[in-house]
């Protein structure tokens, strides 16, 4: 059950990648995040850490550009911490 919803979320995250955006898809990304997150610990705790590891890592690469955003954003708070 857990791991069809993670294939159906992978699914709606791609086509919704297909369809035109105004603003880059950020809104989706958004709520495709929202969802993601508790579907994740969904997966992991059903299925055990392998598999939840696997859906993070493709979920990640259909939500790359959030994720790059996310490590720049840490990159720069922890080299002003540092320096």
């Amino acid at each position: 059950m857990a791991v069809g919803l993670g294939f159906l979320w992978l699914i709606t995250a791609n086509v919704l990648a297909l369809l035109p955006s105004k603003d880059n898809h950020w809104r989706r990304a958004y709520v495709l995040i929202g969802i993601g997150i508790p579907l994740l610990g969904y997966i992991t705790y059903s299925n055990g850490p392998w598999i939840g590891l696997l859906f993070l890592v493709a979920a990640c690469s259909v939500l790359r550009w959030p994720v790059i955003y996310l490590t720049r954003w840490v990159r720069q708070v922890f080299s002003r911490a540092n320096g």
